[in-house]
């Protein structure tokens, strides 16, 4: 049997389980007091917790809706339950012998998408195989994705358009990580979809480590648009797939009260999260490595 397993990055389902999930973001090493506290303050702001595991699992709904009882569809998390281990065993026990991994990151990073895949093969039970999706930044169906939201988003006369994307630490990228050119290639793709004739990219929600951060950072722009004298401007952020708290509360919250202190309008498109377009591209996702696995075999 072969099915699919959307894997994301995972979100605690209380304050309380603050210093654990942190722990297992850095890899082990505890979370300072001040850390945890930020966080905590970052997550209450949203009502104590993120949609992240909800709106990964109604998207896997809708994906196995969309390709019928033959696939089924598993939510495997990195960083907290369900964990990318535990989906697995549940596959594992439902009879499937084949487990492709659809990473909800388009662009790929060694920092995100390879610590998923990772994880997955770690886990991954006896008698299973497991194969991981390419990353699909510049996919057809994901522009049209984008682009329709930012259609709904009706950018007014004037308005800058920013895409955003996570930030990622210079020294990654120096040493050949393909994500910023993924970044560019998917801003550039949407601006033409959506028939933006200009556009600007900047990079959002960087690290808390003293080492730089690719930019331009998205706070950085905002002040420096509005001492330009732009009036307004609409983010969107390119970079994710569903709500979460990079979105809700780095842009929504966070960004917003930036943009208010200087002056300058700033609104947001709506998140991709279980639109019919983006469905269509986890559904395509799968149906393509179906075929190719066919074509393989029948040669």
């Amino acid at each position: 049997m072969f099915a699919a397993l959307l894997m994301a990055h995972g979100t605690p389902e209380t304050l309380d389980e603050m210093p654990a999930y942190l722990t297992l973001v850095r890899g082990g090493r505890p979370p300072s007091d001040a850390l945890v506290e930020e966080m905590r303050h970052n997550y209450a702001a949203l009502g104590g917790r993120s949609p992240l595991t909800d709106i990964t699992g109604q998207q896997a709904v809708a994906l196995a809706k969309r390709l019928g009882p033959a696939v089924p569809v598993f939510v495997g998390m990195r960083n907290w339950r369900p964990f990318i281990a535990d989906a697995l065993a549940a596959a594992a026990r439902a009879g499937v012998r084949r487990v492709l991994g659809i990473p909800m990151a388009p662009q790929f990073s060694t920092l995100s998408v390879q610590k998923y895949i990772d994880a997955a093969r770690a886990a991954l039970p006896d008698g299973i195989e497991f194969a991981c999706v390419e990353p699909f930044f510049d996919h057809p169906l994901l522009i049209d994705a984008f682009a329709a939201r930012l259609r709904e988003a009706c950018s007014r006369e004037g308005e800058e358009v920013i895409f955003t994307a996570h930030s990622l630490p210079e020294r990654v990228i120096r040493d050949g990580d393909p994500y910023a050119r993924q970044v560019a290639a998917t801003a550039a793709a949407v601006a033409a979809r959506g028939g933006l004739e200009r556009y600007r990219l900047a990079y959002q929600s960087a690290g808390r480590t003293p080492e730089p951060w690719i930019g331009p950072e998205l706070g950085q722009m905002i002040r420096e648009l509005a001492a330009a004298g732009a009036r307004s401007a609409l983010v969107a952020p390119i970079g994710f797939v569903c709500d979460h708290t990079e979105v809700l509360f780095d842009i929504d919250v966070q960004a917003a009260a930036l943009a208010r202190e200087a002056g300058i309008g700033l609104r947001r498109t709506e998140s991709l999260n279980a639109s019919p377009l983006f469905i269509e591209l986890l559904a395509s996702l799968v149906e393509e490595s179906l075929r190719r696995q066919s074509t393989v075999v029948s040669r």
